[in-house]
Parts: structure tokens; sequence; C-alpha cells
């Protein structure tokens, strides 16, 4: 015999409950009922970037509490982290900065000065800023024949400069020159070539110079000199520690041959010397390398 079963909503037929058990029913999140199968509905679930699901707990729940405290750390760490300094404070700093590695540059590298005559052109011009190795006598160097080389006055070689009546810019110049920024400000220095050094002899006669006898070749002499430019002298035994120095611009230079009836006899102490010129660096249009030693 033909028994009708029940259908359900959908058109298919549902099977009869037992006695005393209710049947299960259709809900909007499943088939409920004795023997339905448990299932957890999560209606805030979401996709992670791995193609897994991530399970939410709806508002309010474990979730949103989690993001909540995330976000507070990291708002927390913010706050904690370092602010940047106001420019009043910041841009002091880095003056005081740049003064400190120009002073070490001045100190231990280069120092640069103005050539003010014309002693030595036209290996170098009236205004040509030049840089002296320093470094070189930290690392034991010491004046050679033919280069040129800055030092102090040894005595008497330069007039007295004049001084600045301003304190404003007075005191200005004297810390700019103090961190080389600037030529020296007293600017009692001078450049000329080493001729001779300590134990050898040094004398010029009609237009030959000689060293130990022998002539010396000078291809950087201005145009129109000679070696002696007019005055003999010699032969003059340099001490041991100085050095005979002379200017490019032999017949318009006050050097070594001016200066015999001086302290050393004209010659320059090595103690006074204080690099080789290295190059010129100022004025674009004149810029030179005469090598780390002055060759």
């Amino acid at each position: 015999m033909a028994v009708n079963l029940p259908e359900t909503p959908g058109g298919a037929p549902s099977e009869p409950a037992e006695p005393g058990v209710p049947a299960a029913r259709d809900t909007p999140y499943g088939q409920q009922g004795p023997y339905a199968p448990y299932t957890q509905q999560v209606p805030y679930a979401r996709q992670g970037t791995d193609g897994r699901r991530i399970q939410g707990d709806g508002p309010g729940g474990r979730a949103e509490a989690r993001g909540r405290a995330g976000g507070s750390r990291g708002r927390k760490a913010r706050r904690s982290g370092r602010r940047p300094r106001p420019w009043w404070i910041e841009l002091p700093a880095m003056a005081a900065v740049g003064l400190v590695v120009a002073l070490l540059i001045k100190t231990c590298l280069f120092q640069v000065f103005t050539i003010p005559s014309g002693s030595m052109e036209n290996t170098l011009r009236v205004g040509d800023r030049v840089g002296v190795n320093k470094l070189a006598p930290l690392t034991g160097w010491t004046p050679q024949q033919g280069q040129p080389v800055v030092f102090k006055d040894p005595g008497n070689w330069l007039p007295p400069q004049p001084v600045d009546s301003n304190p404003i810019t007075n005191a200005v110049s004297s810390v700019l020159s103090f961190v080389g920024l600037v030529p020296p400000k007293d600017d009692n220095y001078l450049v000329k070539r080493v001729i001779a050094t300590g134990g050898q002899t040094v004398q010029c006669a009609g237009t030959t110079l000689t060293v130990d006898g022998k002539k010396v070749d000078e291809p950087y002499l201005h145009p129109g000199d000679d070696s002696c430019a007019g005055m003999d002298f010699g032969p003059v035994n340099v001490p041991s520690g100085y050095v005979w120095v002379e200017g490019d611009h032999r017949s318009d230079s006050a050097d070594s041959r001016w200066h015999r009836q001086g302290p050393g006899g004209g010659a320059v102490p090595v103690g006074n010397v204080v690099g080789p010129v290295s190059a010129v660096v100022w004025p674009v249009s004149h810029l030179d390398w005469f090598g780390w030693t002055g060759r």
C-alpha cells in the first residue's frame, strides 16, 4: 500500500518523525532539530589574505576588543617616540657641529690662505686662495727643494697689520679665522718656494742659481725674470732645521735674499712652515693642483 509522505516547503518529502520526537524543521540558519548537524553560525566571518576564513565574534566581541587594544598600544607607542626638536634648537646645534668639523679640518687637514701680493706670479696670483696641506707635517713630511710652502713670518718680514676698530666684526672675524673658515686674521703668513734646505749651500751670480754647486733649473719663474734678478749673493750655508725660500716673481719678492741680516741669515725655521701648497681652490678660473706635497 502506498504511503503519502508529507512534503517539505521545498517540495521534497520529509522523514516521518518518531513517536514523541518533534520533527526537524528548516530555519534561516539551516535545519534544526534533534537530528540536525550542529553548526556554529559566524555572521561576522571574513576572508583572510591567505584565503582562509577568519572568525569574528560580532559587534562588541573578542575581535573588536583586540582591535581596540592594538590601536591603543599603537597610539601609546607613537606618543612615547622621540619628537622632532624645534628649529631654534636644531639650527644652533647644526651650526655648532659645522664649526667643530671646520676646526678639525683646519687643524689636521687643510687650511686656506689668501695670496696678498704678486711675489709668486704667475704660479700664484694676487687674491688666489690656496689650500695648504697641514696633514703632511703630521705624517713626517719635511720641506724639500722646489716645493711652494706657507710659513709664519720669522720676524719683521711683513709690516704691522691693520686692526679692525669695530669690536663686533673683529670678534666675528676672529672666530671664523680660528675655525679656518676664513684666512688667518693676523695675516702674518707668507708663501714662497723652497730653494735649499738645512745643510745645503746656495749661491746666485749673474743669472745662475746654484745649490751645492749645481745649477737649478727654474721653469716656474715669472716671464722676463732670471734666477738672480740683479741680486747676487752667497755662498750661503743654510743652517740645519731651516729652509731658504724665494718667490717665483724674483724681481718682486722680498724673500730670504732680502733678510740675510736677520735671524737665521735669511733662512726660515722649519717650525714656522705650516705645510706645502697643494692647490689653488679659488677663483674657479684659476683652479690648480700641485700635488699632495706641492710638487
